[in-house]
């Protein structure tokens, strides 16, 4: 029985959710303003949208949110549905496909995957192109992130639960005193970063409406282009494509550092999760360089320019292209797969299964070696000279065990329904990791309008459980989890 649920407070929230999104949709209806273009139907819509949530609010404005971490799971993830339907009904006003396409386009935005139905991109609508853009910005720093800062100024109860069930990363970290504080440093770096993107993509050659969309994509390790070719369409800019790689990194490093680093304390970049994410980059740039360098005709600093665009795309996992690595051989094929699986550092835009993750699983597996052969010896993990705890560490494992059965589960779905073993392989890597391309038929040219309508589903639950990083959707499907507590 669900009787403890704060079901006032859950609706509180959500609409609080809800009344946030339809002021920030009216940013692209202001684009299509500009443009020229007809915006009558967004405007009514984001209107109903502005007023249905602003009413709800308006009657539980007395109401004391109390959610703990059960309300918080739930809330959680009624919103990351609502936030497909939210955008998907935008799409269905002014393109042609079904709500299935709009879903999967709306949830691939705000999960930052990046992967897209549309074929013909450059076709749309200036407002849609930004609305593409804004999803991605929303939902790289997270709507509940932004939520939880508006939500602890409604009343601060429950607000770290709410910030534990969505953020990403293994424990949440504060900078400030109040949940709240740390929510809003977090949102003004991550919108400074995204002003510097634009204004550097400026300088190199974007026009302004290029420019902002791109940032966005960059800083949300999205991946939604306004270009057909994505970020091919630029190439002969070499200050584009390098100032792009660079902000991808910076954006997939933990946001906490950069806020250190602000203040003068330059620790956050010498965490040992950091330190390794920039010698992955850094190992795959100079490995994928070298291999594309031999089997091309490019020059080495145009195969570096390349392969660390590549990489740092794949790691970062914003899944921008320059190039059809596809095309490429097989050893550069093994070092995208290495980046794809890995992704960025916690606490950052980035998704994947995460640097930290990878470091704890190997100190264990070290740890275990030294059990093996010194069996009285009592070892411990230790990371930052910090021990964590056994929960921890099976905690990593059991995301692990999760990650994986995951993109089985969609891997295999997919291979059965006819797909070829690399399409449905990388299509459950890039969905759940929050990648965008994959290989063969979800390539870096290549779309997702080819799935049928019930694909399209699966692999937009596969992308918001890869959002939520697993445990926050399947503790759903969990008896005890809906009992009394």
């Amino acid at each position: 029985m669900i009787l403890t649920l704060d079901i006032k407070g859950i609706t509180k929230f959500v609409t609080t959710v809800g009344t946030i999104l339809s002021v920030l949709f009216l940013m692209p209806i202001v684009v299509g303003l500009i443009y020229h273009e007809d915006i009558q139907s967004f405007a009514i819509y984001d209107g109903l949208l502005f007023v249905t949530n602003g009413l709800f609010l308006l009657l539980l404005r007395k109401h004391k949110i109390a959610m703990k971490v059960k309300g918080s799971i739930i809330a959680v993830n009624i919103v990351w549905f609502l936030l497909g339907v939210s955008a998907a009904i935008v799409y269905m006003l002014y393109t042609p496909i079904d709500f299935s396409s709009a879903f999967f386009e709306s949830i691939s935005g705000y999960t930052t995957t990046g992967a897209t139905v549309f074929s013909n991109i450059e076709a749309l609508p200036h407002h849609i192109l930004f609305l593409r853009s804004l999803t991605h910005w929303i939902g790289g720093m997270g709507i509940i992130v932004l939520g939880v800062g508006l939500l602890s100024i409604i009343n601060p109860t429950g607000s770290i639960s709410m910030f534990k069930a969505e953020s990403t990363g293994l424990s949440v970290d504060k900078i400030a005193p109040k949940i709240k504080d740390t929510a809003f440093l977090l949102w003004a770096i991550y919108t400074a970063l995204t002003l510097l993107d634009m204004l550097f993509l400026k300088l190199f050659g974007m026009d302004w409406f290029d420019a902002i969309n791109h940032a966005f994509s960059t800083i949300s390790t999205g991946g939604f282009s306004t270009k057909n070719a994505s970020m091919w369409a630029f190439v002969n800019s070499s200050g584009i494509i390098w100032t792009t790689t660079l902000f991808m990194v910076l954006s997939s490093i933990n946001f906490l550092a950069h806020l250190r680093f602000l203040r003068g304390d330059l620790s956050g970049y010498g965490s040992k999760e950091v330190k390794v994410f920039v010698a992955i980059f850094l190992f795959l740039s100079i490995a994928l360089t070298v291999a594309h360098y031999e089997t091309s005709n490019d020059s080495f600093l145009l195969s570096l320019e390349h392969s660390s665009f590549t990489i740092s795309s794949i790691l970062t996992t914003t899944g921008f292209a320059t190039v059809d690595y596809d095309k490429w051989p097989h050893i550069a094929t093994i070092f995208i797969l290495i980046a794809m699986f890995i992704g960025g550092t916690t606490g950052s835009t980035a998704g994947g299964a995460k640097v930290i993750r990878f470091v704890i699983v190997f100190k264990n597996i070290a740890n275990e070696i030294k059990s093996i052969i010194h069996p009285n010896a009592v070892t411990s993990i230790f990371v930052d000279k910090k021990r964590l705890s056994d929960s921890l560490v099976a905690l990593v494992f059991g995301f692990f065990a999760l990650y994986a059965f995951t993109i089985i589960i969609v891997m295999v779905y997919l291979y059965a329904r006819g797909f070829d073993e690399m399409s449905a392989f990388s299509a459950a890597i890039a969905t759940v990791g929050n990648i965008g391309p994959g290989f063969a038929k979800v390539g870096p040219t290549q779309n997702y309008s080819f799935f049928s309508w019930y694909d399209k589903w699966v692999l937009s639950f596969a992308m918001i459980i890869g959002r939520l990083e697993c445990y926050t959707f399947y503790i759903l499907l969990s008896k005890s989890f809906w009992k009394k507590f």
